[in-house]
Parts: C-alpha cells; sequence; structure tokens
C-alpha cells in the first residue's frame, strides 16, 4: 500500500529543530550550572583576548568600523525581532573575531565580518532564519553573495574554535535576580521588572567599548544592582556582592562596571533611564524590539562622552556605497 505524503513528513526531525521546541530552561536549571566549579571559570574561553579593549582605545582597531557595524546589527536584529541573545551572540562573535584576526580597512571586509557573524547568531537561537540575501537590508554598505557569506561564517566558526554557545550575562539574570529579598516566588512582577530592565542594560552595552573589559557575570550583577536600585545597595553594603550573588563575582569590578552603567547608561541615554520608572507600573512583557530600535538610534551611546575616541566617530562620514560583490569582486580568500 503506497504511503500518503504528508507536510509532517516533512519536517525535521533533527535534535537541532527539537531543541527549537524546548521550554525556556528553568531556575534550577541555571542554579546547576552556575554553580558548576567551571562554569565562570569558561567565561574566558567566550570572550574577545585580553588586549581587545586597549588595542580599541588605542585605535589599533577600526572603531568607526566597528560601531558602524554593530549599528547595522541591531537594526536588522530589530527588524526581524529576532531574540535578544541573538543581538548579544553576534556582537559577541564579531569582537572574538576581530580580537585574533586583522581586517583590511577598505570596508567591505568589516560589512562581511557583520553579515556572517549575524547569520551565525540567528542559526543558533532563531526558529526562523532569513535567506543570507534577505538578511542584508537596512541600507548595508555592501551586498554579498551566498557563497562568500558561508565561506566567512566558517572562518568565523573555525577562529573561534567552534565554540559557539558562548556565556553570556543572560546566563546569570535569572540566578541573579533569585537571589534578591524583592523577588521572592511570592513577587513574580517584581521578578520580571527587573529581568526586563537589567535584559536592557545589557543590550545597551553592547555598542559601549567601555564594557569590553568585563566578564559577562560582572556585567549581569551590576546590570542587576542597577536595576534594582537603592533597594539592592542597602542590601549588598550588609552582604557584599561575592557573597550575595557569587563568591566568585569580583566585587571591585562589579562596583566599577555599575557606576559606568549608571554614569553613562542611564544619565547619558534616554533609552535606558528605567529608573524613572515607577516601581507600581505595570510592565509589559520584554520587547527585543523596542530595545534595540532605542540601542541602534541613539548615538550618545556609541562611546563614553569622556573617551577620546569618540571623536573620531562623531565626525561626518560619506555616504556608503551600495556594491553587489559578484565573482569577479574581492572574495573572503582575500581577507
Amino acid at each position: 500500500m503506497p504511503v500518503r505524503w504528508s507536510n509532517r513528513m516533512l519536517a525535521c526531525r533533527s535534535p537541532a529543530a527539537i531543541n527549537l521546541r524546548r521550554r525556556p530552561p528553568s531556575l534550577l536549571h541555571h542554579l546547576m550550572r552556575i554553580q558548576s566549579p567551571n562554569f565562570i571559570d569558561s567565561e574566558s574561553h567566550f570572550m574577545p583576548l585580553s588586549d581587545y579593549f586597549h588595542r580599541c582605545r588605542h585605535r589599533s582597531i577600526d572603531i568607526t568600523a566597528r560601531q558602524d557595524s554593530i549599528n547595522w546589527i541591531l537594526k536588522v536584529h530589530a527588524h526581524y525581532a529576532f531574540r535578544p541573545l541573538t543581538a548579544l551572540l553576534s556582537v559577541n562573535y564579531f569582537d572574538r573575531f576581530l580580537s585574533s584576526y586583522s581586517l583590511p580597512e577598505n570596508g567591505w571586509p568589516f560589512q562581511l565580518l557583520s553579515v556572517a557573524c549575524l547569520s551565525l547568531a540567528a542559526k543558533m537561537e532563531e526558529p526562523d532564519v532569513p535567506l543570507l540575501l534577505d538578511l542584508q537590508i537596512l541600507e548595508p554598505g555592501f551586498i554579498f553573495e551566498p557563497r562568500n557569506i558561508q565561506k566567512m561564517e566558517l572562518r568565523v566558526m573555525a577562529n573561534l574554535n567552534w565554540r559557539l554557545r558562548s556565556v553570556t550575562p543572560f546566563d546569570y539574570l535569572d540566578y541573579f535576580i533569585s537571589k534578591l529579598p524583592s523577588c521572592s516566588s511570592t513577587k513574580p512582577d517584581n521578578f520580571s521588572r527587573l529581568l526586563k530592565y537589567s535584559s536592557d542594560l545589557i543590550l545597551n552595552t553592547t555598542r559601549v567599548i567601555d564594557f569590553l573589559g568585563f566578564t559577562p557575570s560582572t556585567v549581569a550583577a551590576a546590570a542587576v544592582m542597577s536595576a534594582a536600585g537603592k533597594n539592592c545597595d542597602t542590601t549588598l553594603r550588609e552582604a557584599g556582592v561575592g557573597q550575595f550573588f557569587h563568591e566568585r563575582v569580583n566585587k571591585e569590578m562589579a562596583r566599577s562596571c555599575l557606576l559606568l552603567m549608571e554614569e553613562y547608561l542611564i544619565d547619558t541615554c534616554p533609552s535606558a533611564r528605567y529608573k524613572e520608572l515607577s516601581a507600581e507600573a505595570p510592565v509589559e512583557p520584554a520587547s527585543p524590539v523596542g530595545v534595540l530600535d532605542a540601542a541602534a538610534a541613539c548615538a550618545s551611546c556609541d562611546t563614553r562622552s569622556d573617551n577620546p575616541i569618540s571623536a573620531s566617530s562623531q565626525a561626518p562620514e560619506t555616504e556608503p556605497i551600495i556594491k553587489r560583490l559578484r565573482s569577479s569582486s574581492p572574495d573572503v580568500q582575500e581577507l
């Protein structure tokens, strides 16, 4: 008897497809991961090389090209309403690659790297990933053929030693917020509010080079402290950052990161003034589109106001030239 075909039979049943339907990790899952002896130690494997931040500060890295690339990633991310983690992974791949591989400063390599990193991150996190040509929207400086993007994806993955499941600040948020007395199981609204504000802060750090000097756990702790406000400050003075969140979280680094957030992201960036919102106000579910639209549109978030690097990023730029790369155009092999 012939088999009757249906669309269900054409569905992918690979582990990757099944994983996309799984529920988000529970708080117990986060607790077990973070308390693992090797989890925080593994952070260094998913960060740019140690000298990358200083190279950015001293302009041995083209930070204007980096900033343009991240702005484009955030805009496309918002356009497709990707998950917040997709944006974080895209920038993580971008910086990790750039910290160990020098790109020519002639424009198109940075755009190619941006597309490749966003594509890889989307494949890691999104159930529906646009075609490579459809991903290149919102006035990119260059348009690349899919085969060239795929070559760049392979180069990025090889350069990152195939470590794409990066440890990010999002891995710590649920656990850190649950440690706050104001976020007990009887107060789910407080938990949701702090999770939203902390996530927004973390997403805004992607465009500020000063945060490259902090580990993911430090950024997460600082974001939670900033979102919690004075109530958290009182508790931390009594218990200490390390004992309160995790013994491996460096107290001084967390304080420095917190000061940077409150001085820069909250005080100077209109899209990050979370403390002005009333604690009693109803909180809607976090919207990655709104968050990233604000981040991509806020020019004051590029670099710190007291950073000499910011002067060059504010200089007038020429309009990008749209260029379609064909077989005779520069190839990935030339990088």
